[in-house]
């Protein structure tokens, strides 16, 4: 099985540039796969960001038919270099839980992460699929025409 990369231990700096078209791209790909429709919110946490390279968490309540919402994480791992864009996003199915659990879960991922990197964006569309193309028209189209050349190289 296919890990993500280990985040490394480095001092913080906040002046790292990050890589800005790691997010909007990621939060495209939870559209897309999971369909706009079937999300009913989305928690959108902090990246974390070293130099060039930069790691994040999307975490969405997707509709299941039933009145419990299936818990769906998109964990994103991204770099940009001299050669360009890496980007590696590998959503995860976590199962299913009543809507009202979910932000206590959120609280709980916030608390147990490697980082202090404070509390998520709640994000709510209740499965209109405008909401969900406002969210991403956010970003400036720019961020998403450069193409991916594949996952961040290891190291």
């Amino acid at each position: 099985m296919h890990r993500m990369p280990a985040i490394p231990p480095t001092p913080e700096a906040d002046d790292d540039p990050g890589v800005p078209e790691a997010l909007p791209r990621t939060l495209r790909e939870v559209g897309t796969r999971l369909g706009p429709a079937a999300i009913d919110c989305l928690w959108i946490f902090p990246p974390l960001v070293r130099g060039r390279r930069e790691w994040g968490l999307v975490a969405a309540g997707c509709f299941d038919g039933r009145g419990s919402r299936r818990l769906v994480t998109a964990r994103y791992a991204a770099q940009r270099t001299g050669k360009g864009l890496y980007l590696d996003t590998r959503l995860l199915d976590e199962g299913v839980a009543p809507p009202d659990r979910l932000p206590r879960v959120m609280e709980g991922v916030v608390r147990r992460g490697p980082e202090p990197l404070g509390s998520p964006r709640l994000v709510e569309l209740g499965g209109v699929a405008e909401a969900f193309e406002s969210l991403v028209a956010e970003y400036p189209g720019a961020l998403f025409a450069e193409a991916v050349l594949g996952p961040p190289p290891a190291g």
